[in-house]
């Protein structure tokens, strides 16, 4: 399955990369304008691209090495741009940009559809737990690290985020089966209309829980020139709302696709005669359905995502003759 994922997200990728010439390069700036949303998908589609999950450790290594020969001048002739925009694309996919340390595989935002999927298509409340325990640990790999996170706090993060959508979760089930003994009108709205919100409030719960400790230590903010300018916890609050935002999106085409294609599918021959390939043919419509909501929900702000000083603490707006500053949004 996850050779399936890797052949569609580098189908997507050669279509975004014929869409645009090579740029020069510049060292920690996206190749792609993220001022419009389709520069920020095809950013975004390099970011999550699941052969990432694969470079060795000696592959890495050289990639840095090249973005370091690049920023001290010492680069070797002969090196194109196209192989400096794909060295700083596995850094990027695989380096945290606030730690500088490595993402564990599943907890990449690459990792998040392959590890993701096989137990997504699963609603037991072991599963339930398993996704939302993968989910947890995603939201705290991609976070904004400006601040380190005690230990402590983060196992809070991690009971009151993994309880809280599992009961979610689970209340969803429930109600579900009670619908049962509604009328048929009752029992189709509630079907319809009541997972989606359900899975989008544990979304949030998730995200806000697992990063609240930058809602409290606040996160750096730079000026146009990189330089940390202090801590904010009102920069922090944008970047989790942008975050949860985009959680809310991500489960809408999950919901909406993979029923309507399904009921074209079995209706074919195929499927009526072999209701075997019904499970396998659903996972891999979920996989193709949750490879591409991923890239759109996450694209819809900047990973850098700015923000105006005077919307800012007075003391980081007298710090500064900068209009607009920056801050790792995470994602």
């Amino acid at each position: 399955m996850i050779d399936i994922y890797i052949y569609f997200n580098k189908y997507l990728s050669v279509l975004m990369a014929e869409s645009a010439a090579c740029p020069a390069f510049q060292l920690g700036r996206p190749r792609y304008d993220q001022s419009s949303f389709f520069g920020r998908l095809k950013h975004f589609v390099e970011i999550i691209d699941p052969s990432t999950l694969f470079v060795s450790e000696r592959r890495l290594t050289e990639c840095i090495k090249l973005l370091d020969e690049f920023k001290h001048g010492t680069l070797p002739p002969g090196v194109s741009d196209l192989q400096l925009w794909e060295a700083q694309k596995v850094k990027q996919a695989i380096i945290h940009p606030d730690t500088g340390e490595k993402i564990f595989m599943p907890f990449r935002m690459s990792g998040y559809v392959p590890f993701g999927t096989p137990i997504t298509v699963v609603s037991t409340i072991f599963w339930q737990w398993l996704n939302q325990s993968h989910n947890a640990c995603v939201n705290y790999s991609n976070r904004n690290a400006t601040k380190p996170t005690p230990t402590s706090t983060f196992l809070q993060g991690y009971f009151g985020a993994v309880t809280s959508a599992v009961s979610l979760a689970v209340g969803l089930n429930v109600l579900i089966q009670k619908a049962n003994r509604l009328s048929p009108a009752t029992r189709m709205i509630i079907q319809r209309l009541i997972p989606f919100p359900a899975v989008a409030s544990a979304n949030i719960c998730n995200v806000g829980l697992m990063r609240h400790n930058e809602l409290s230590e606040g996160i750096d903010v730079l000026d146009e020139n990189g330089n940390i300018l202090g801590s904010s916890k009102i920069a922090a609050k944008h970047a989790i709302m942008e975050t949860a935002f985009t959680r809310v999106v991500l489960p809408m085409p999950i919901f909406v696709l993979p029923p309507i294609i399904m009921s074209y599918l079995e209706k074919l021959p195929l499927l009526q005669t072999n209701r075997r390939l019904l499970l396998p043919i659903h996972s891999l419509v979920c996989l193709a359905t949750f490879s591409l909501s991923l890239p759109l929900a996450i694209s819809l702000f900047p990973q850098m995502s700015q923000i105006e000083v005077s919307q800012l603490e007075p003391e980081i707006a007298m710090a500064t003759d900068c209009k607009v500053v920056t801050y790792n949004k995470g994602l």
